[in-house]
């Protein structure tokens, strides 16, 4: 099964309008995390994690599974 993070930050990428260059651009960090980051096999710090929030206009609390919208 799939982490909850996983499937919230791939579908809230997918609702942005942003592109994975330009929010990792954004956040200053690869498009290879972008990539890790969409297929679980890695996680954001907190403060990248922050950043992705801002940019891809999510609450945390969401991404993380703490919230449902």
């Amino acid at each position: 099964m799939e982490d909850i993070f996983t499937l919230r930050f791939r579908e809230a990428i997918k609702t942005s309008g942003i592109t994975q260059v330009e929010l990792a651009n954004r956040v200053k960090i690869s498009k290879q995390c972008i990539s890790d980051f969409k297929s679980g096999k890695s996680f954001p710090s907190i403060q990248t994690l922050r950043l992705l929030c801002k940019y891809l206009d999510v609450s945390a609390d969401y991404l993380l599974g703490l919230e449902s919208y």
